[in-house]
């Protein structure tokens, strides 16, 4: 008996063969279609950046918060940072990108300042209330010199060889000064009414700045004839502060809210404001440039340009690390001439130990 085959049941295979390449066709155009578009998007140019990492230095076993910074910028160039959190001044070396000593039991450093021309180094004790002063050949202490009260931030006046030292709270809270070169304690101190922050103090004449975050103020000291006048002040938690006396400006960094804003050294009124990084303890101005540099606790650092002293522009949020809150912007850190470099410290975390990031500015095109 003959069989035959219905015409519908002998093409059905090749029909299915037809449209399974057909498919893969479709499929291999859609394919060679996102790998161009991946190509041409790969050659796009990136945003500009005006910082770029540049490098990372370690800074095994250094646990917890980390304060202050300064810098020795002799070659081969030296960072001092205060690691409250592990009690130790880590002295770095800056070009070699190590540490070179861990000054130990130091009782929540907070601020330091070194003495090129003396060679010596000052830190703040928060807990043992003392200013510590050290060798900075040796890393030997010198002497320490109790103030009874809260050590916090430091300042050095190269000129007439001082450190302005700010200690204690309320009432008892000033901004005294130490003889760097016998390491004396001087009787003379300005009284500031609440434990101050950050504080500058002018080049070209006798003001210090100085933030008051508890009474919600900018306090300026005339440090000849102790005349202080206080610039009140709408956000809460000014933190640090920066000077550009060409300009007659300060910057300064407010916590609740996050800003950045910037005040009229002649008149003390807020010409400009603008949203920043949260969680910031300190804030650099570059006058080269132009600009201000803002790190924060919340993982990045906010950096504004300068149109003119009046206005001023948000041009990144460059990543850095949670908790990078302090920084250090020395001119020559290390090589004569060479580049700036910004120092940003990042605590330890779960799974990643503290260290130190490296940046580099990138002026604009």
């Amino acid at each position: 008996m003959a069989t035959f085959v219905c015409c519908s049941d002998y093409e059905r295979p090749h029909r299915l063969t037809k449209a399974v390449l057909g498919i893969c066709g479709v499929l291999a155009i859609i394919l060679s279609l996102a790998v161009l578009a991946l190509a041409q998007s790969s050659s796009k140019p990136l945003p500009y950046q005006p910082l770029v990492l540049t490098g990372t230095i370690p800074l095994p076993n250094v646990h917890g918060r980390i304060d202050h910074f300064a810098f020795d910028t002799a070659e081969p160039g030296r960072l001092f940072l205060a690691a409250l959190g592990n009690d130790s001044l880590e002295v770095i070396n800056v070009t070699g990108s190590a540490r070179v000593r861990s000054l130990r039991e130091l009782g929540h450093p907070q601020g330091v300042v070194f003495a090129p021309g003396l060679n010596k180094i000052f830190v703040a004790s928060r807990d043992h209330q003392k200013l510590y002063i050290y060798d900075g050949a040796t890393y030997s202490l010198i002497t320490a010199i109790d103030y009874q009260g809260d050590v916090d931030n430091l300042r050095y006046d190269a000129a007439a060889k001082r450190v302005y030292v700010d200690y204690g709270d309320g009432e008892k809270a000033a901004i005294g000064m130490v003889d760097a070169t016998t390491n004396q304690r001087l009787a003379d101190e300005y009284k500031t009414g609440s434990h101050a922050e950050s504080f500058q103090l002018a080049e070209t004449g006798p003001e210090m700045y100085v933030n008051l975050p508890q009474q919600s103020q900018i306090a300026v000291i005339n440090r000849v004839t102790h005349a202080i006048s206080r610039w009140p002040v709408t956000w809460k938690e000014n933190f640090p502060m920066a000077l550009d006396e060409a300009d007659r400006r300060v910057f300064v960094g407010f916590r609740i809210p996050p800003r950045f804003a910037v005040f009229d050294l002649s008149s003390g009124k807020m010409v400009a404001a603008l949203p920043c990084v949260a969680d910031t303890d300190d804030l650099y101005y570059d006058s080269e440039l132009k600009r201000i540099y803002v790190p924060g606790g919340q993982g990045f650092i906010s950096v504004f340009q300068m149109k003119d002293p009046d206005h001023y522009e948000l041009i990144a949020n460059v990543p850095s690390g949670l908790g990078g809150r302090t920084a250090g912007y020395p001119r020559q850190p290390g090589k004569k001439g060479g580049p700036p470099r910004l120092f940003v410290a990042i605590p330890d975390r779960t799974g990643h130990g503290a260290e130190i990031l490296k940046y580099v500015p990138v002026p604009a095109e």
